[in-house]
């Protein structure tokens, strides 16, 4: 398939995609005042319910900081009862970071507040566009994530 896409609508493409991704990030923050956790916890916590247990270094790279501002974050973190370190019995060198439940239960209560505040934007739009919207989404992600994967 050929890309005859123009400059133009790539641009209306991103500038959307921004504007979206701002307003959802505004909204979250707005959302996480109303809990004991930063938006940088939020991001890590959610890493690790996704992934599941991981390193320091791990985690580092998946949230994009560097180790040791990631040691301060775990530091608090674990400080709140949100995450426990764990030493792998294979390896005790090997320390992962595993979530605990009460990090879990503010994970899923922020995202279905998340969820909740999109239901009410799109509340006026019909099932065949969310559909149509989540379809074009998941194709979008799923070629950055194969394009990432070839740059690798």
């Amino acid at each position: 398939m050929s890309n005859t896409q123009t400059p133009s609508k790539i641009g209306n493409v991103e500038k959307e995609l921004r504007y979206i991704s701002g307003i959802i990030k505004q909204k979250g923050r707005e959302i996480l005042h109303h809990y004991p956790i930063t938006a940088p916890q939020f991001v890590a916590l959610q890493w690790l319910m996704d992934s599941g247990d991981m390193t320091i270094g791990e985690l580092s790279n998946k949230i994009h900081l560097a180790c040791s501002t990631t040691t301060d974050l775990v530091d608090r973190m674990e400080k709140n009862q949100l995450v426990e370190r764990v030493r792998d019995p294979d390896d005790r060198r090997v320390v992962q970071i595993h979530a605990l439940h009460k990090g879990k239960e503010i994970i899923d209560e922020v995202i279905e507040k998340r969820k909740d505040y999109l239901h009410d934007v799109l509340s006026e739009v019909s099932e065949e566009e969310v559909e149509t919207l989540n379809n074009l989404l998941n194709l979008l992600h799923n070629k950055m994530v194969d394009a990432d994967h070839k740059t690798d």
